[in-house]
C-alpha cells in the first residue's frame, strides 16, 4: 500500500526539520565564538527578584564579568535573569540562551547577546561547548538535568574537565549525600565521581575555584581539548 499523502507531507516535514537543527548550530556557533573564556550559570526559573538566590547569582555574575568572564543564562526570568543582569552592568559580556517554550519562558532584558532556540538539544550543545565552567544555583528539573549532563560528559571523556560549582549548600547537601550512599555506595559511580563538583557558598570564593582550576593553563581550550570537543 503507497503511503498516504498525510504521510508523506509528515516525512518531507521531518526532512525539512534537520536543515532547521543544522541552522540553529551554526548560527549559535557563529554568533557566540568571540565570547570566551565563558562561565555558563544555571538556576530556577521561578525565583523572586526579592529571594536571596537571585541577589547571590546577581553577585556572582558580576564578579565573573568583571574578572574577564562572559557569563551564559538561559535568558529568561528568576535566576537566568539575575545571571544576566549582573554581567550586563558588568565588564564583560551578557548571554542569553532563550528557548521557544509554551509557558514560563520569557527572554529578560538583561542580554548583550541573545539567541533563540527551538531545541533543548542545541542549546545545552552550546552551553556546553562555550563553557570555562559551570556554576548552578537551587533549581528544578531542567538545572538538574543541565548538572547532570556536564558531570556525565565530563565523566565519559566526551567533554574537558571544567570547574562545576554548586551554591548554596544547604540546598545541594541531600543530593551530594545521597550521590554517597546510593550511587557510590551501591557501585554505580567511582567514590571519585565526586571530585567532578565542588558545593561552594561565597561569591567571591567561586570565582577564587575558577581561577585556581586554570591557575597552570590558559582559559581556552588546548589543541588536544579542541579535538575532543568536537566529538561532543
Amino acid at each position: 500500500m503507497a503511503p498516504s499523502t498525510a504521510a508523506q507531507n509528515f516525512t518531507a516535514r521531518e526532512s525539512w526539520r534537520i536543515f532547521g537543527i543544522m541552522a540553529e548550530f551554526v548560527e549559535a556557533t557563529e554568533r557566540l565564538k568571540p565570547i570566551r573564556p565563558a562561565v555558563s550559570i544555571f538556576g530556577s526559573a521561578r525565583t523572586r527578584i526579592d529571594h536571596p538566590y537571585y541577589a547571590k547569582t546577581e553577585r556572582i555574575a558580576r564578579l565573573l564579568s568583571d574578572a574577564g568572564f562572559a557569563v551564559i543564562s538561559g535568558g529568561g526570568p528568576g535566576i537566568m535573569e539575575a545571571a544576566n543582569k549582573g554581567a550586563y552592568f558588568g565588564k564583560s559580556p551578557s548571554v542569553g540562551l532563550n528557548i521557544q517554550l509554551p509557558m514560563e519562558q520569557q527572554a529578560n532584558p538583561y542580554q548583550d547577546i541573545s539567541q533563540t532556540f527551538q531545541h533543548f538539544f542545541a542549546r545545552k550543545f552550546m552551553f556546553v561547548k562555550f563553557a570555562t565552567a559551570y556554576v548552578v544555583m537551587p533549581g528544578g528539573f531542567g538545572t538538574l538535568d543541565e548538572l547532570l549532563e556536564a558531570m556525565t560528559l565530563i565523566q565519559t571523556g566526551k567533554s574537558r574537565k571544567i570547574p562545576v560549582i554548586l551554591v548554596h549548600e544547604p540546598f545541594w547537601r541531600g543530593l551530594i549525600d545521597w550521590f554517597k550512599d546510593r550511587l557510590v555506595e551501591e557501585g554505580m559511580i567511582n567514590p571519585d565521581d565526586l571530585d567532578l563538583v565542588q558545593v561552594i557558598d561565597e561569591p567571591e570564593k567561586v570565582v577564587d575555584a575558577i581561577f585556581d582550576h586554570y591557575q597552570s593553563r590558559g582559559f581556552l581550550p588546548l589543541p588536544e581539548e579542541h579535538e575532543l570537543m568536537l566529538n561532543l
